[in-house]
């Protein structure tokens, strides 16, 4: 892929840049390395009172920021707006919290025969980050500030289709007063990933994107015995049981489906609804659906974008197209927008089967497969049987149906009458093919750090009269 910034709204090509050679690669490495010996000396409060520096700039450049991310990959404006203003938030959650998460955590000195014992979280050096688009600014934010938090520096690998987002992230930062070359963007194609991860000077390496991209970079980082963080792929389970409100379970549904034109990892993607409310669920969520506003992404009535890129919509419409022609139904959508840009209707399917291509792959657009069930286990058994497990919801008012989802169901997260997301105040990440490790809380800065044990044994007898004589003078 180009690395190039082209509108889905239109297909125009608007910008395209020249990859960094590997010398130019090899350089900036180098300067990371440099940033580093001085930055992971400096103190939490100096790094928080920069991220709060840097949320500040986010606030002063929301629109801009905002028009930027719709340009280079569809997003509605008012999406846009609401992740610019998440990510300031995420920067100021770490700015607050990050040095009482930098102290030292006190352990039974007594238990281990020591004076005084503790854990302290120390910086583990450069840290790549490879990204992903749908979310161009919070998918390198919630790494970067903990990460920038702990006393790491970073090196930005994004995808090549939002090349000035990335661009805008490492001059953020460097508005806000880091250290020169603490976070550097890399303006690279993917192929470049294996040459920058195999670097001695590289530490570690977190990846948010495809099940095959976790499996080559955990394949790389393996051999190379350096620490990884996957976020990938997700097929999220969103189950309705009879005692649900079913109009806000049909309404949050059609967001959690939809949100970000329905490129999210963890959208909802696979409905279950138990038959006694399926008929009518099922009515409420196509006319839902139905009735979402597809356009220009920077009207602010537009709830539906473009897909970010042609060939996404063209996978979209080869998984629907496999579906119906093995027997699914289309209740509503299954098509394409005619005209330019990359444009594809909210769709509903039903009667989906094991030997569809969409059961047991993520479908990246706003494609939701609904499928009838008897219970609560049932919808659980046939969610679990899944490769993925990120996240997960269910509608229910019923206590027990709530305990039984939440052991049972196989996932990160488990969100009980609403929608799955993420918060800076909980960990995110995912289970089986949907990755490894945390972000978010203190989770996700303690990734990449050396949790170090300090034992400091007792004085010795000498030492001690040698103190007491000392005083007594």
């Amino acid at each position: 892929m180009a690395i190039a910034t082209i509108n889905p709204a239109t297909g125009e090509t608007l910008k395209t840049y020249e990859p960094l050679t590997d010398d130019a690669v090899d350089e900036r490495i180098g300067r990371a390395v440099e940033a580093f010996r001085a930055y992971r000396l400096t103190s939490p409060q100096e790094r928080a009172g920069w991220l709060r520096a840097a949320a500040d700039v986010l606030d002063a450049d929301a629109d801009a920021v905002a028009e930027l991310m719709v340009t280079e990959m569809g997003k509605t404006l008012a999406s846009a707006k609401a992740e610019v203003g998440k990510c300031a938030k995420g920067l100021r959650y770490y700015a607050e919290h990050g040095p009482a998460m930098l102290e030292p955590r006190p352990a039974d000195a007594g238990a281990v025969g020591a004076e005084d014992a503790y854990v302290v979280h120390q910086p583990i050096g450069v840290v790549l980050a490879v990204m992903p688009w749908n979310f161009p600014l919070w998918q390198a934010m919630r790494f970067a500030a903990p990460a920038l938090m702990a006393g790491n520096v970073g090196l930005l690998k994004h995808a090549s289709n939002v090349p000035q987002t990335a661009l805008y992230i490492e001059e953020l930062f460097r508005k806000a007063g880091f250290p020169a070359d603490v976070f550097q963007t890399l303006l690279v194609g993917s192929s470049a990933v294996e040459r920058v991860l195999r670097d001695d000077r590289v530490a570690a390496a977190t990846l948010t994107g495809s099940a095959p991209a976790g499996q080559s970079v955990a394949s790389i980082a393996g051999d190379v015995l350096k620490k990884t963080v996957l976020e990938l792929g997700g097929s999220d389970p969103y189950i309705v049981m009879p005692s649900a409100d079913l109009d806000r379970a049909a309404e949050v549904a059609v967001t959690a489906r939809c949100q970000n034109n329905g490129q999210s990892c963890i959208a909802a993607k696979r409905f279950f609804v138990h038959r006694d409310v399926a008929e009518e669920f099922t009515r409420l969520f196509a006319e839902k659906l139905s009735a979402l506003v597809v356009g220009d992404p920077m009207a602010e009535d537009t709830q539906v974008g473009p897909l970010a890129t042609e060939s996404g919509r063209e996978d979209v419409e080869k998984y629907v197209a496999d579906a119906v022609g093995k027997g699914a139904t289309v209740v509503t959508g299954g098509e394409r927008v005619d005209g330019p840009g990359w444009f594809y209707r909210p769709t509903l399917l039903t009667g989906v089967t094991p030997e569809m291509d969409l059961y047991a792959e993520e479908v990246f657009g706003p494609v939701a497969a609904l499928w009838t069930v008897d219970s609560l286990e049932e919808a659980v058994e046939i969610a679990n049987s899944h490769p993925y497990g990120l996240g997960s919801n269910l509608w229910s008012e019923d206590e027990q149906e709530r305990s039984t989802f939440i052991r049972d169901v196989q996932a990160g997260m488990a969100f009980v009458n609403g929608m799955v997301t993420s918060y800076p105040e909980l960990p995110f990440g995912g289970v089986k093919q949907s990755g490894y490790g945390r972000e978010l809380t203190e989770l996700g800065m303690y990734e990449f750090t050396n949790a170090k044990t300090v034992w400091i044994g007792p004085r010795s007898s000498q030492q001690a009269e040698g103190t007491t004589a000392s005083a007594s003078e």
